[in-house]
């Protein structure tokens, strides 16, 4: 059975990019972003009943993938990520959203500091409340009592630092 491994943090904190360089280092399969694909032919206005259909379309890409992936499943993006943003946008969690963080669990969650340099991107808008974003994102993880490391550091040495903790579980796994 291979392990889900969610890629999850604030805006631009190169999520999408790691997700495909340990995907491919792993020789494993890989879950997108459903968000960019939602508005890639839409306006940029949404409210929170949008919220929860891109959650269940982010879930729905994962479970089709899932069910003829190879290895690990890396994923970019899970559920606190929709907790957090409905949270910062509309005060507000779906109950829907708020079950899902609970029940659809990770093996390991990746969580991208903020410590690169904020890239602009015409679905980002929270550039001047980072930390507030990230302390948000630990909070949900330590609340549900979710594995999950903080993944630092620029270019190759965060692709390295998280490359340790992929290995940690797996080998955690092989030796069980």
């Amino acid at each position: 059975m291979h392990k889900r491994i969610a890629i999850t943090g604030p805006e631009s904190t190169g999520k999408s990019l790691l997700t495909e360089q340990l995907a491919k280092y792993y020789n494993s399969s890989m879950v997108s972003e459903y968000v960019r694909d939602y508005f890639l032919n839409r306006e940029y206005n949404y409210n929170i009943e949008d919220l929860v259909t891109i959650a269940k379309g982010q879930l729905q890409r994962e479970e089709d993938i899932a069910e003829t992936s190879v290895g690990s499943l890396f994923c970019d993006t899970e559920f606190i990520s929709f907790s957090v943003w409905s949270e910062v946008i509309y005060k507000h969690v779906p109950s829907w959203i708020t079950e899902h963080v609970k029940n659809h669990r990770y093996d390991l969650y990746l969580l991208c500091n903020i410590d690169i340099d904020w890239e602009a991107d015409p679905l980002r808008k929270n550039s001047h409340n980072r930390q507030y974003i990230f302390d948000l994102f630990v909070k949900e993880l330590e609340n549900n009592n979710f594995n999950y490391k903080v993944i630092s550091g620029i270019g190759e040495q965060r692709f390295n630092n998280a490359v340790t903790f992929v290995d940690e579980l797996l080998n955690n796994v092989r030796k069980k």
